[in-house]
């Protein structure tokens, strides 16, 4: 049995990050990303036992390090207004730094791999962004939504503006940059709070 190496087995998950984001699912095949990263096809199967293996343990990784980013100096006992601005100026740090990471985690929430990696992933992140939204609920600080309605007025606008910021172009098009700074990041959680209070 041939021993992993740390340093290939980062390469390869790199590449096929990269691979995916790029050309999409179909554009990932074991052959290229051989190539991409400098090992022989046969060096994937000592990590991976195959290609949809290989994508769905790069989502669990890449899921766990955008929680882990989240999760910094949050608490979900903390009042939802201060809970919700730590986790946007969280998210927003870690899809400026992380950019690959980003594209690629959206791709897996529409893609048929989407509900298999959620059965694996450690359900930490849920647990407290649940427990979040219930103690808010409870101290009437938020209105009781559906998930899926919450997430869109919560955080939709958010990943928007991020995506605009990293485009370096707003709606209005021309020479004009658009940057998400702090003035209009306040100014658009400032609405969201206001949406979703009772």
């Amino acid at each position: 049995m041939r021993t992993r190496d740390e340093h290939k087995e980062a390469a390869i998950r790199e590449k096929a990050l990269v691979m995916v984001v790029k050309d999409g699912f179909d554009g990932l095949s074991m052959q290229k990303l051989a190539k991409a990263a400098n090992v022989s096809p046969a060096t994937i199967y000592i990590y991976f036992k195959d290609r949809d293996d290989l994508i769905i343990q790069l989502w669990l990784e890449e899921m766990k390090k955008m929680a882990n980013a989240t999760l910094v100096g949050f608490d979900p006992a903390m009042h939802f207004e201060e809970g919700l601005r730590i986790q946007w100026l969280n998210r927003a740090k870690f899809c400026m730094e992380n950019p690959a990471s980003m594209h690629f985690l959206e791709q897996m929430k529409f893609s048929p791999y989407h509900e298999m990696c959620m059965k694996k992933m450690d359900n930490t992140f849920i647990k407290a962004m649940g427990e979040f939204v219930h103690h808010a609920i409870n101290r009437k600080e938020v209105v009781k939504l559906p998930v899926e309605v919450y997430w869109s007025i919560a955080f939709a606008p958010l990943y928007q503006l991020v995506k605009m910021h990293m485009s370096g172009r707003g709606l209005r098009g021309g020479s004009e940059k658009f940057v998400l700074d702090e003035k209009i990041m306040n100014q658009t959680l400032k609405l969201v709070l206001k949406a979703l209070k009772p």
